[in-house]
């Protein structure tokens, strides 16, 4: 069995599924953290693999910029591969002053400008959540590694470049922290096929004071992250 996307035979992808956005990440991840990783899917250069963690399965996936393409990979995974929850790794911009570069958010929820949900909510607002069990073992896990998070509310949205100042301004005065360009379908995907889902991100900029991290500091502070998603698989 293959989809359009993924190219895995039956059972070799593990019903826990890593997602970082980048393909050499997931390589990355997969190469310095899981033992005898196979790659099970180079279709579009979007890897996937399978490996073992501390004795347990676990596959790393890429999964593309954007809501429209994380939706592709996460619904496969799910639907067509029997994966039973999905970690995405990555990163987020603060919109709130106080959040430092490399702080690593468990997000709660993600709004969002997602245009498969305007479309299928048109009635209404879906509230996107994270799944309540995999959020209460990050936070648990996070503090018995020592590494800080912060538990909050997050936007996705399908446009990177926006040109307007105060866009931003309603979001946070109801307190949403960071923007990133997945979550929100990842999180309404997984509820729709009756899977697990949890956005951990890396603050890599501040768009509000402008700061952003350097790749050395980003590389650091990814290792916390995928640590916290690798030991809750």
């Amino acid at each position: 069995m293959s989809t359009f996307h993924i190219e895995a035979k039956p059972g070799e992808i593990a019903e826990t599924v890593l997602m970082p956005g980048d393909p050499l990440r997931a390589k990355f991840i997969a190469e310095t953290y899981l033992e005898n990783p196979v790659c099970y899917n180079r279709v579009r250069n979007m890897f996937g693999y399978t490996g073992t963690y501390q004795g347990k399965r676990i596959s790393v996936q890429g999964s593309g910029m954007g809501m429209g393409s994380i939706a592709i990979y996460a619904h496969e995974l799910i639907a067509d591969y029997g994966v039973k929850q999905i970690i995405r790794v990555g990163t987020c911009g603060a919109l709130v002053p106080h959040l430092q570069l490399g702080q690593v958010i468990i997000a709660v929820s993600a709004s969002g400008d997602s245009s498969a949900n305007i479309i299928k909510f048109q009635e209404g607002h879906y509230a996107a959540s994270a799944s309540f069990d995999l959020m209460v073992q990050a936070y648990h896990k996070a503090k018995e590694l020592g590494i800080s998070t912060i538990q909050g509310d997050i936007f996705s949205t399908d446009s990177f470049y926006d040109e307007g100042p105060q866009r931003w301004d309603k979001w946070t005065a109801n307190g949403i922290i960071c923007v990133e360009m997945e979550s929100q379908i990842l999180y309404t995907i997984s509820k729709k096929l009756g899977a697990k889902a949890l956005s951990l991100l890396t603050v890599s900029d501040n768009i509000i004071t402008g700061k952003a991290a350097t790749p050395h500091e980003r590389e650091q502070s990814y290792k916390e992250m995928i640590k916290i998603g690798l030991e809750i698989s």
